[in-house]
């Protein structure tokens, strides 16, 4: 039973059946945001467009923007991209166990200095006001270069807008992730990430 705060339209015309046969081959289904976005179906064609060209960008590791992108979704309560993005770690090789831990990473101990310094970005981008610091993209792009520290900020940018959208349309998980090997952890501690960051003020 969705929850969507807006009934879902079917998708019509080209475009539409593009999506369709699309979002069949990379996932299994329709993807709910564009059924329930098809009120206006050019915003779903300019969000898929630009989605379709992040996902090109090539100057930072593909691991490091999926991690990103789901601590985004984690800590805004998108499960819609939470689900979305775990099942396409698993898809496309990414260390599948490494993204079942991002929601608690705060706690794990699978990540690496440099992806614990893009999940702790990733955050401070998405706080209200955000938290970000010199420091931070100091010591990101002492690792990583400039040109993949755009990405990254672009990539989290565009995270932002996507799971803060379908938060407020009420666009929840279809369960893409259940493919996957190891189930999604839930934060054990949803405070830790606000402690942190009083921690650090």
């Amino acid at each position: 039973m969705t929850t969507a705060r807006l009934p879902k339209k079917e998708l019509t015309g080209i475009y539409g059946k593009l999506v369709k046969v699309i979002g069949n081959k990379m996932v299994g289904a329709v993807p709910e945001p564009a059924e329930v976005m098809w009120h206006s179906p050019r915003v779903v064609k300019s969000l898929n467009t630009f989605g379709g060209k992040v996902r090109k960008w090539n100057d930072c590791d593909e691991s490091l923007k999926t991690f990103a992108h789901m601590a985004v979704a984690s800590l805004v309560g998108c499960s819609w991209c939470l689900d979305l993005n775990y099942f396409l770690a698993h898809t496309e090789g990414l260390d599948e166990r490494k993204a079942s831990q991002v929601p608690r990473w705060r706690e794990s101990d699978v990540f690496t200095p440099l992806e614990r310094d893009v999940l702790g970005y990733a955050e401070a981008m998405t706080q209200t006001p955000p938290t970000v610091t010199d420091e931070m993209v100091e010591t990101l792009t002492a690792q990583l270069g400039a040109a993949a520290v755009v990405e990254l900020t672009a990539a989290i940018g565009f995270a932002n807008a996507t799971t803060r959208g379908n938060n407020a349309l009420g666009i929840e998980s279809q369960g893409f992730s259940a493919a996957c090997e190891f189930a999604l952890s839930e934060p054990s501690r949803p405070e830790a990430a606000n402690e942190t960051l009083a921690s650090n003020a």
